[in-house]
């Protein structure tokens, strides 16, 4: 995919800590929300609390409550322009309104749930058209995904995989994602699931793509579609296949054990980094991005 000016925020998920994003079960006792951290970098790089950011609830089963969650913390950071589209279907979708608010919005984000619902539902349609077109040409937009919304980000996309048979040929599911990035997989809650093997095998079946494991309150902010930046205070794995020297999975029946040489894992900490294209892992993103703006303007 050619240079992308605006940015992508992959986001691991966040269930168990301040209000579940996803169930929308709230703990009153603690109502700093586990992502708000994730959520205020967000901000940031939308251009401030003054920014309009919509939220999309579809994946999930409760987007009312959902979207309330949505609302609440992001208007505990200070944000007042937070619109929720509760878009339930493709006719949903094709809907004048949220067509206008998406073309004039500064960033959006897709909530957790079920990834596969965001493909069905806006696979082909105006709504996503519109995203893609804005992420590709236009600075400073911003689409973000939590959970499901993180892992349907990519052209291919894990939508089923049982994390304790995920070692055995067939049973990781890949399809087409929403098509943000090429060349990557995405899997999301990846240390407290267990989901290691299924992004390895993932990887194995794909090992042009780099795979990128996102813990719990774990990020990667993506600019030019390349540079990768971990945020948050979970760990991100990255798993590159570009070097595996050996490989049984073209070759052993569906139920077998994958077999793999020389798969190459990197841990992302706050602040680290990676670049996709040059498969080159950073330690200090920030550093490299001040040598970048250093280079084109000297």
């Amino acid at each position: 995919m050619e240079f992308a000016k605006g940015k992508l925020l992959a986001i691991g998920g966040a269930e168990d800590k301040g209000t579940n994003l996803e169930t929308g079960e709230i703990q009153r006792n603690n109502l700093n929300f586990f992502e708000l951290g994730i959520l205020k970098r967000l901000v940031e790089e939308t251009g401030g609390t003054h920014s309009r950011i919509e939220v999309i609830t579809t994946a999930s089963m409760i987007p009312i409550e959902v979207g309330e969650n949505y609302l609440h913390a992001f208007g505990k950071i200070g944000c007042s322009h937070i619109g929720v589209m509760n878009i339930r279907n493709r006719a949903d979708a094709g809907l004048n309104d949220y067509i206008q608010r998406i073309s004039k919005c500064d960033a959006v984000m897709f909530s957790g749930g079920n990834q596969m619902r965001l493909t069905s539902t806006f696979g082909g349609t105006t709504l996503l058209d519109i995203i893609q077109h804005r992420y590709q040409n236009e600075a400073g937009f911003l689409v973000a995904g939590t959970s499901a919304g993180a892992m349907a980000m990519s052209n291919t996309m894990i939508y089923e995989g049982n994390a304790s048979r995920a070692h055995l040929k067939g049973e990781v599911r890949i399809t087409t994602g929403l098509g943000f990035m090429d060349d990557v997989i995405f899997d999301s809650h990846f240390e407290k699931r267990g989901r290691f093997g299924r992004l390895a095998q993932a990887i194995a079946a794909n090992p042009s793509c780099i795979g990128v494991g996102l813990g719990e309150d774990a990020g990667m902010l993506i600019t030019d579609g390349n540079r990768m930046e971990a945020i948050g205070s979970g760990l991100v794995m990255i798993l590159d296949g570009h070097e595996i020297r050996f490989s049984n999975i073209a070759d052993i029946p569906d139920g077998n054990p994958i077999s793999l040489e020389n798969l190459q894992v990197h841990f992302c900490e706050k602040g680290n980094g990676y670049l996709v294209k040059e498969r080159k892992f950073i330690i200090d993103a920030n550093e490299s991005l001040d040598n970048k703006r250093i280079r084109a303007t000297g």
